[in-house]
């Protein structure tokens, strides 16, 4: 075997550890409705009663995480914090210290975000194939997830990750057997095949709606419709 020969098996198994020392699982929380906007709804359509949805369903998924992948894996949680320092203000408590407390509990990397754009970098900073898995809890429809829904405006979404900005994200940060799934409503109607057609992964979603009720007993949100890829 030639010299040049090792120096580029030395190389990709080099490449290859780097890889496996930085394989992150990425959980994003979007934001909140505020219950002076919901309100206005008639009782069977208000959202997020409870603020934490989004943050208990992330906190499941580390709890999981850690027993199948174990207690040192990096855990990168992007959370959306305008809607929580606002539910917070709206219901007199400090939603941000809490959420940091429920990072450093188990020992996940917080980071948060104020935009769209915010979580497109917070993901483009990832190393290269380091991304194993990616969960989104959060509100969503067919074509988005709503990062911000009905904090700004009343059932308005005014922060978002579009299905058109998903080749803004560097499909290079994910592994390439990354498992990716949404939690929000409707994603798997459309957005789960463009992020299929522009990131090179699957991304399993709802058909239908998704119902956060089930995080009271402990289980991850129900589908109307079934989950697809």
């Amino acid at each position: 075997m030639t010299r040049n020969m090792n120096k580029k098996i030395l190389t990709l198994l080099l490449l290859f550890l780097s890889n496996l020392a930085h394989a992150d699982h990425v959980i994003v929380s979007g934001g909140c409705s505020l219950n002076r906007w919901e309100h206005y709804r008639v009782e069977q359509d208000r959202h997020d009663k409870w603020w934490a949805n989004f943050i208990r369903g992330g906190t499941m998924r580390m709890d999981e995480i850690r027993k199948a992948y174990g207690p040192s894996v990096p855990i990168v949680w992007i959370v959306y914090r305008p809607a929580y320092e606002m539910r917070g203000r709206e219901d007199g408590k400090n939603y941000i210290s809490l959420i940091d407390q429920q990072a450093a509990k188990r020992g996940a990397t917080l980071v948060w975000v104020n935009t769209g754009s915010g979580l497109i970098s917070a993901l483009n900073a990832r190393p290269r194939g380091s991304v194993k898995t990616f969960d989104y809890f959060g509100h969503s429809n067919k074509l988005c997830f709503c990062i911000d829904y009905s904090t700004e405006i009343l059932a308005v979404s005014t922060q978002w990750l579009h299905e058109r900005d998903l080749g803004k994200i560097r499909s290079s940060i994910f592994a390439s057997n990354a498992y990716c799934k949404s939690w929000g409503c409707h994603t798997g109607e459309s957005m789960s095949a463009v992020w299929k057609s522009k990131l090179g992964i699957p991304l399993e979603g709802a058909r239908g709606k998704t119902d956060y009720r089930a995080l009271a007993s402990g289980q991850y949100p129900e589908v109307s419709g079934g989950w697809v890829r």
